[in-house]
């Protein structure tokens, strides 16, 4: 999968930008040229969708894999989804989605949907509920956002980096995000979400705040940071509870 987003409301952390990418002898790729790549690289199992020049989805069928990907749009919300919920029955039930033929793909949409609209749940409380390994992006076309979270557990990977333009990247390709993003590229960081207006977060550990750690590659040059969950430190003010507190603010 592949997803880029216009740095004008995506808004990355700052850290993922290394100078190391000026003057490293290979250049971010702009965009255009990052999708090429992809697409180059799947061939007839892959497809794109463009979205004006805000956000570029791009997802490939994954044939022969055991692993699933799903891709997904609903009323403007688009949905890719790697991985699995063991607990995705229980969910559907929960959200009122019993009997409708929802995968997890689906199910992350309506999800986001739920809580965009009424704002029941914070994102952290939601992600907490969701058993199993996963990734996935969410643009809503309407608001022009980006939602994306990585289980804790490991079983899937998934990376974000800056382009040419400074655009946001992310993939679980890490030759793509490579290629793409020279040195300004990092792991995403697991049990944690992103949202382009309120930034990454832990969904594990909500009240703690994110730190960013500098990470030297094998050549020894500075890359994108590492986002770990700062023990010591606390996020002040009262956790928000309701339509403040849902996926889309």
């Amino acid at each position: 999968m592949l997803a880029i987003f216009q740095k004008a409301f995506a808004h990355p952390p700052e850290e993922l930008n290394s100078p190391a990418s000026n003057f490293s002898g290979k250049t971010p790729k702009l965009p255009g040229e990052t999708l090429s790549d992809f697409l180059s690289r799947h061939g007839d199992s892959a497809f794109s969708m463009n979205f004006a020049d805000s956000a570029v989805l791009a997802y490939a069928s994954p044939a022969g894999s055991l692993r699933q990907r799903l891709f997904c749009g609903l009323d403007g919300i688009y949905c890719i989804f790697l991985g699995r919920l063991n607990n995705l029955c229980t969910l559907n039930r929960q959200y009122g989605l019993t009997g409708k033929n929802s995968n997890e793909a689906m199910f992350v949409i309506e999800a986001y949907r739920t809580l965009r609209d009424r704002g029941p749940y914070p994102a952290d409380q939601v992600l907490k509920g969701l058993d199993g390994s996963f990734a996935f992006v969410v643009y809503d076309s309407q608001s022009s956002s980006v939602f994306s979270a990585l289980s804790s557990d490991g079983g899937e990977s998934l990376y974000w980096g800056i382009s040419g333009d400074g655009s946001v990247v992310m993939s679980d390709d890490l030759q793509i995000i490579k290629q793409g993003c020279a040195k300004s590229f990092a792991p995403f960081p697991t049990g944690c979400m992103f949202h382009s207006e309120k930034g990454l977060k832990s969904f594990e550990h909500p009240t703690n705040e994110m730190k960013a750690m500098p990470r030297i590659d094998s050549e020894g040059v500075l890359c994108g940071a590492n986002f770990k969950v700062d023990a010591c430190s606390k996020i002040n003010g009262i956790p928000r509870r309701g339509s403040e507190a849902n996926w889309a603010l």
